[in-house]
Formats: structure tokens, sequence, C-alpha cells
């Protein structure tokens, strides 16, 4: 178990749609290490994860419950792979209500109900969602009277798959447009360590890619970056820590790609597992980590000493 965590701790989940199993991987090996978090944040598909947890709990029936989910809406087909059709379709205001419907059904079958508030919840749950008319984030989970199911579908919702929620003169949308990887808002609410478990992956689109669909890809991704960067810089700035996990698969998978589920929270698992075990070489600094080093160099003099003796 890694004991050097501060409190309280923030576990960090970015969107990244279909990635997002990934992050089941990712906290199944968290669990074994025995790290509890004491705050979940989530933009889009790390919304969806961090509010299933923060529902069944975060044990190891709470993620296979998680995982049989992710299964589901592999089945269900909840999102459409021809975006092209749907972006058409958005901007002549044609799309998107049978979508919405359908993930708000998915999520209340799966235990996100409409009389569920964040104050319910075992442990601290914050959402991020994007305000167009203000052009600033929403934390949803700040205010414990808040909905849970307001906020998990202001925080995924990406055009062209899914309408803005319109709320008493807002415009919500998916939160990964101001802060992909929330850790910003984990420093809002009091997180003195944070692990971050980031799905950004730019292979996705290919340097030499033509068009709009490529253009917008880049776009997106430039954004994501600049983000990543200035949140953990000012992270760093306050001295609060963040464990930055990378998580990725063998080859690029599209945001629409709900398939392979099971192969993808694999990869998590086994990148989070080598991840623990650097942080468990990690020497303490101060005082402790000279004690330590002075305690190893003892040892091998020692050794030594010993192995001299018997030769």
């Amino acid at each position: 178990m890694i004991t050097r965590l501060k409190r309280p701790l923030a576990f960090v989940l970015s969107g990244g749609g279909a990635r997002g199993a990934l992050q089941v991987g990712a906290l199944r090996a968290l669990l074994e290490a025995g790290i509890q978090p004491d705050l979940l944040v989530g933009t889009s598909i790390g919304a969806a994860n961090a509010a299933y947890l923060a529902t069944h709990g975060f044990t190891q029936a709470g993620l296979e419950s998680l995982m049989a989910t992710w299964h589901e809406a592999a089945a269900a087909n909840l999102v459409s792979a021809n975006a092209l059709w749907l972006t058409m379709q958005f901007l002549l205001n044609r799309a998107g209500r049978r979508l919405d419907h359908r993930l708000r059904d998915f999520f209340i079958a799966h235990g996100i109900t409409p009389d569920l508030r964040f104050g319910d919840l075992g442990v601290r749950l914050i959402l991020v969602a994007a305000d167009l008319n203000a052009g600033r984030p929403i934390l949803y989970g700040a205010d414990p009277r808040q909905s849970v199911l307001e906020g998990l579908l202001a925080s995924t919702a990406l055009p062209p798959w899914l309408y803005p929620l319109e709320k008493d003169g807002q415009l919500l949308i998916d939160g990964g447009v101001v802060s992909n990887l929330p850790i910003e808002p984990a420093l809002a609410q009091g997180a003195r360590e944070i692990i971050a478990l980031d799905l950004a992956d730019p292979r996705e689109t290919p340097i030499e890619g033509h068009g709009f669909g490529p253009f917008l890809g880049k776009l997106m991704n430039i954004i994501e970056q600049r983000q990543r960067a200035m949140e953990i810089a000012l992270a760093r700035a306050q001295k609060v820590p963040v464990r930055h996990i990378a998580l990725y698969s063998d080859v690029p998978v599209a945001i629409w790609d709900f398939q392979d589920v099971a192969e993808r929270s694999a990869r998590g698992y086994a990148i989070t597992r080598q991840a623990i075990a650097l942080w468990q070489s990690e020497r303490p600094r101060g005082w402790r980590g000279w004690l330590l080093s002075w305690a190893d160099r003892l040892r091998s003099r020692q050794h030594e000493k010993w192995n001299r003796s018997i030769s």
C-alpha cells in the first residue's frame, strides 16, 4: 500500500468517450493497492465512471458492476459512429433528443435516479460541465443539494451526439471544453494530492490527416494539452502533488467505439499497476528520505562485513 499520500486525496477522471473503459481497469489497480479516494472529480465519461462508483461504492463489487455496465453500453450502441450525419442533423436542429433520452434512461436504470442528490453519496463527487452562455466551468456537487443525474447529463452533453442542457439561462455542455482532465476543480475542492487518470490520446488524429474531421481533432487535442499543462502547473504552484497516469490502448480508439471494453480495462489495469510499483519505490523527501538512505547504507556495510567474515 502507498502510505505517503496526502489527504484529502482526489481521483481525477478525464473525458475520452469509449476510452473510459481504461479507467475501470486503472481504478481496480488502485483499489487492490489499498488506495481510497476522499474526492472523485470527473469530466464527460470520467464523470460517468466517477458518478457510478460514488453511487455504488469504490469496492470490488462496485467495480465489477461498473464493468458489466460498460458491456451493456457497448451492446446498446448508445453512441453512433456516424459523426458527420449527426453533425448535419445537429446543425439543422433535428438531432440529439432521442439520444438524450436513451442516455438518461440508461443512467437511471443503473442507479443514478432523479431524486439522488450529491449529499446522499458516501464519497464527495464533483462533475464538471461548461456553461457556454457564461463562458465558465460549472462544478456540480459543490452544492450537496444538486441532482447527480442533472450534473451527469450536463457533463456528458457532447454535440453532435447530445444536445446541450438548457437550465436557468445556462447552456451546459461537456466539461471537456474547459477542463478535460479536471485538476483545477479538484484543487478548488481542497485536494492535497491528486491521482489523475488521463484518457487523452493524440494518436487518434494522425498528423497527415486533412479535412474538417482531422482539423477538429487536432484543434481539440491542442486545447486538451494546453489545459492539462496549465492545470498541472497550477497544482505544482500550490504544492499539490499530481500523480499523472496516461491511459492508452495498443492502437488509437475513437471516442464512439465502445467495443473491446474488457481488453481496454485490462490495459488500464496493467498501466496503473506499473505506475503504483514506481510510487512504492519512491523515497520520501526531507529527513525521512535521508534517514532511509542512511539505513540502507548501514545495512549494506553490515552485509559487506558479514561477507568478509565468512570468506
